[in-house]
């Protein structure tokens, strides 16, 4: 850390004399603008680390103090100043490592959480009802807003597939942790003979993002109208208001059939498409940017299986993690911060030791 941040004050220093040179004041001024712009974004990391390196002369002469003084009386006032010192350092270091992770341009985006039922027939889209309650506690935990986007119900109260809004400051940076293969163990209530089951349900966690973020050509998309379908009566449409897209180029297809008119259910499914293209799009520029670092916690990829939920032992493990719960209903309750703050600390970690040094000799 200290080698970034030296590298990050030379850097500082560097754009202090180019913005100081009056060769460049009367060059480009959108050189000059950016210039101006990234000073601004390293001077909370400068003025850290200068404090960073104050409070450890501080803690030297503290601990030296402690050693040398004979005086019963001055070493014990060593001792609470080294004790405190070493807080302030650490909580600094800490606040020093967050500023230099490259920030994910995602994480303030509300999300589109996709659950689809996988291996296990009845059984799986039963977990994905299951999923769905624990991502509609956790956002009520978090106070954040969520919706119902699209649902295609399996019959026996589970899930084929459902796609869930959340609208909240942070949803992004909390529940991409959430995208893989979620695995469950259990006995179904069908199993007259006790054995147990294994299923699996894949979870895709989108950021939710608009039409300046990603633009469709018309040309790229065709859109067709179908019935909704329901379980009858008097909320069965008569009429083709569903909507399914499909985006050529990709051959994602979106369907979408909650909504009573045709429009809001296009609406909708836009929404989902754009959420996917720009997922698309930032897994490939991330993917090029941080490959040495997925390793870390997963790549997140929807094929890769992230957590058990084994009901007979109580347990939820984490794979990516090595991290269990033998508290179950809770996890299930929403209860996922246990598992969320250490994927976000091992990410934080990966991408400190992945992220190299910046060269800016060019400039």
């Amino acid at each position: 850390m200290i080698e970034r941040l030296a590298a990050t004050e030379a850097r500082y220093n560097e754009l202090d004399r180019l913005l100081a040179d009056p060769a460049t004041l009367i060059g480009d001024y959108s050189v000059v603008s950016d210039y101006a712009r990234e000073r601004s974004q390293l001077e909370p990391l400068v003025e850290g680390y200068h404090r960073y390196l104050k409070l450890s002369e501080e803690l030297a002469d503290a601990q030296a103090l402690l050693e040398s003084e004979p005086n019963a009386d001055l070493r014990a006032m060593a001792a609470e100043e080294t004790e405190s010192l070493q807080s302030q350092l650490a909580a600094l270091e800490q606040s020093l490592t967050g500023l230099l992770i490259p920030r994910d341009p995602r994480d303030d985006k509300n999300v589109i959480v996709e659950i689809r039922a996988g291996a296990g027939g009845d059984e799986a889209g039963l977990f994905a009802a299951d999923l769905l309650r624990m991502y509609l506690r956790y956002a009520e935990d978090h106070h954040w807003k969520t919706e119902v986007m699209s649902q295609n119900e399996s019959g026996i109260g589970g899930y084929k597939e459902v796609v869930l809004e959340i609208r909240g400051r942070g949803a992004f940076s909390r529940l991409k942790y959430e995208s893989g293969v979620h695995r469950v163990q259990r006995v179904p209530m069908t199993e007259a003979q006790g054995r147990i089951h294994t299923s699996t349900t894949t979870v895709a966690v989108l950021a939710e993002v608009g039409t300046v973020d990603i633009a469709i050509a018309d040309k790229d998309i065709s859109i067709d109208s179908f019935r909704s379908s329901g379980a009858g009566g008097q909320n069965v449409q008569k009429n083709e208001t569903a909507i399914r897209i499909t985006h050529h180029p990709t051959g994602l297809v979106v369907t979408c059939q909650n909504e009573r008119s045709r429009m809001q259910n296009l609406e909708t499914a836009m929404n989902v498409l754009r959420a996917r293209l720009y997922d698309l799009e930032m897994g490939q520029r991330l993917g090029e940017q941080d490959a040495a670092r997925k390793s870390q916690v997963g790549s997140g990829e929807r094929s890769e299986k992230i957590r058990t939920y084994n009901y007979p032992q109580s347990r939820v493990t984490d794979h990516r993690i090595g991290l269990s719960s033998y508290n179950l209903p809770a996890v299930l309750d929403g209860e996922l911060d246990t598992f969320i703050d250490q994927l976000a600390l091992n990410e934080q970690t990966g991408q400190l030791s992945a992220a190299p040094v910046d060269d800016h000799s060019d400039d």
